[in-house]
């Protein structure tokens, strides 16, 4: 039976460095599960750390990352068809899937198999909805999703405005196209948690927003803005980029953008750890590792839990 092994966490947890040591150790490739890492060029500020998949003298393959271009709309849709094709390859050459994240959306559409549609864009709802707080946004995409009855009730990653529009607009589709999808493969897999302390998660988030100022996310932000795409479109993908984006546009103050974008991650790590609890409700086995446990001994319990050789 092919086996794959999925390492969820929320930021700053080392899940990407355990990932790569365990498929270094089993002969496993890395399915990413982030869903701005899709973006080539937006490296500091959706953290690649590709220098993760270098483990020893072992450069472990790693997919659905920098597949796309900067401005661009990536969605759910266009990622299980991405993963199921990149899944089929690996079993093919008979290495082991180890799929990697901490977007929780992506997670669950792959681990629960949902079918999904193709959704358009509906310009009449979006000139309706433009001018609306996200707070607004986000009471009417819950009682959509109510509605639907929709499992995956998203608030990973709906944290700006533009994002909260695209997701009502999907919402809104559904609800008059209610059998129009497409089914998605059922796979089998192990789903191991990386579970850090609160503490010392704000610890590494900070440190690390910190470290990524000083190694150039301002300048990758201003190079992008340079390079053609457009503001808005580099604030639609939240977080880093939102409120980067929105110093160098110089609609706000170096010291509001630190702080508001630190307090932004802290809230982000705490929705993911959310959405992972929720997934637990839902009836997926999650098996938790603390991450201060030392990477061997991680490496170890996996490989007993799965029944790896």
């Amino acid at each position: 039976m092919n086996q794959m092994i999925t390492i969820l966490g929320p930021t700053t947890s080392g899940k990407t460095t355990l990932a790569a040591a365990l498929a270094a150790d089993i002969g496993g490739e890395i399915i990413s599960a982030d869903s701005r890492q899709v973006y080539r060029r937006m490296d500091i500020g959706t953290g690649k750390d590709l220098e993760d998949y270098q483990v020893g003298d072992k450069q472990i393959s790693y997919h659905l990352i920098d597949i796309c271009e900067p401005g661009t709309r990536y969605n759910l849709f266009r990622y299980q068809e991405d993963f199921a094709r990149v899944y089929d390859d690996i079993i093919t050459r008979g290495n082991i899937p180890v799929l990697c994240g901490g977007t929780g959306l992506y997670l669950e559409a792959v681990l629960g198999a949902y079918s999904l549609s193709p959704v358009p864009q509906n310009e009449t709802l979006r000139k309706e909805l433009q001018g609306m707080s996200l707070e607004q946004l986000s009471v009417m995409l819950e009682e959509l999703k109510r509605q639907n009855g929709d499992k995956m009730h998203n608030t990973t990653d709906v944290d700006t405005a533009q994002r909260a529009i695209r997701a009502i607009e999907i919402e809104t589709y559904k609800l008059k196209h209610p059998a129009e999808e497409r089914e998605f493969p059922s796979i089998q897999s192990t789903i191991f948690g990386v579970n850090i302390d609160r503490d010392e998660r704000r610890k590494r988030i900070s440190h690390r927003l910190q470290q990524r100022l000083e190694h150039g996310m301002v300048e990758e932000v201003r190079q992008l803005i340079d390079s053609g795409v457009e503001p808005p479109n580099l604030i639609y993908y939240g977080l880093e980029y939102k409120y980067v984006t929105e110093y160098v546009i110089g609609t706000i103050s170096y010291e509001e953008m630190f702080n508001r974008l630190e307090i932004a991650i802290h809230q982000f790590a705490k929705r993911q750890m959310t959405w992972f609890r929720g997934m637990e409700c839902r009836g997926f086995k999650i098996h938790w590792i603390d991450a201060s446990l030392p990477l061997p001994d991680k490496i170890m319990l996996i490989k007993q839990v799965a029944q790896l050789p």
